[in-house]
């Protein structure tokens, strides 16, 4: 079906982002990619084209994804039952190198491929070379168990080296959500976790989070109760009101931390709404909902 925008609305609509393109050429959008957006045929398009365009107009682009969908649908193929809680994958000896397998050898070349055939040079990175992690402690549940999730790390250091020799050869770096203990042992990091405290590390103009929903919402099920813009100290309320449940409760707190390190801002963006990367970056009005310190 044939366009309804003129040529002239096209160049005014390119005109419209030259200050943005002007201010964030040469920077560095740290997106965390995932969920959703990477079972949706047409949501991937979208996404990969996003990031097709940002590294042909100057930004460079770090991409840290996650795969939880594909690791689930490997443990159930070995007849194993994924568990969760507060968020986080509970993740025994077994299933650590299921993580490992499938995210360093089906879905980190399955986006670099992706990307390759938008034009775009991309290499793919284990987490395993640039997040140093610790084992994180047993959580205390409201009735005082406690549950031990196993090789769930949380990222110590991110060593950026490798993901700015990437970055300095033109490349679009693509990093899986993993960690490796001081001993050399694979630890599974949230992807939100990990995407954080690399975007501090590098550091980031922008990280952002790909998510299932619109953003943060003081409904659920509501999507016109979208919340804009809120602070760090707005989050944990929201949190200890449980209006912030679940998985979105270590994203949150992944970017409140990336702020407290010095990072100027975290957008949580619905992959759901068509090229929600370019309308956040190139236009005044933006979507989703931000986070400032």
């Amino acid at each position: 079906m044939p366009s309804q925008i003129t040529s002239r609305q096209r160049a005014e609509i390119l005109i419209e982002a030259l200050p943005y393109l002007q201010k964030f050429r040469g920077g560095i959008f740290l997106i965390k990619y995932g969920g959703s957006t990477m079972e949706s045929g047409d949501q991937v398009d979208l996404f990969l084209d996003d990031v097709a365009f940002l590294d042909a107009v100057g930004i460079r682009v770090v991409l840290v994804h996650g795969g939880g969908k594909a690791i689930n649908a490997r443990m159930k193929k070995q007849g194993l039952s994924p568990q969760f809680f507060g968020g986080l994958r509970i993740t025994d000896s077994v299933t650590v190198e299921i993580v490992r397998s499938v995210l360093d050898d089906e879905v980190n070349p399955g986006i670099v491929a992706q990307l390759s055939q938008r034009g775009v040079k991309a290499v793919g990175i284990s987490g395993r070379d640039v997040f140093t992690a610790s084992k994180l402690p047993p959580i205390t549940t409201s009735d005082g168990r406690e549950v031990d999730l196993g090789f769930v790390g949380e990222a110590d250091e991110a060593k950026a080296n490798s993901v700015h020799e990437a970055l300095s050869s033109g490349s679009v770096p693509v990093i899986s959500p993993l960690g490796a203990l001081p001993t050399g042992e694979s630890m599974n990091i949230n992807a939100d976790v990990s995407a954080a405290a690399l975007a501090a590390s590098l550091p980031a103009t922008k990280l952002i989070f790909l998510s299932d929903v619109p953003g943060l919402m003081h409904d659920p099920q509501d999507a016109s109760s979208l919340i804009h813009s809120l602070t760090a100290i707005q989050t944990e309320e929201l949190i200890d009101r449980g209006v912030i449940a679940g998985g979105m409760i270590p994203k949150v707190r992944s970017a409140t931390k990336a702020l407290a390190q010095g990072l100027g801002k975290v957008h949580i963006l619905g992959a759901g709404v068509p090229h929600a990367v370019l309308l956040e970056a190139f236009s005044e009005e933006g979507v989703g909902t931000e986070i400032t310190p």
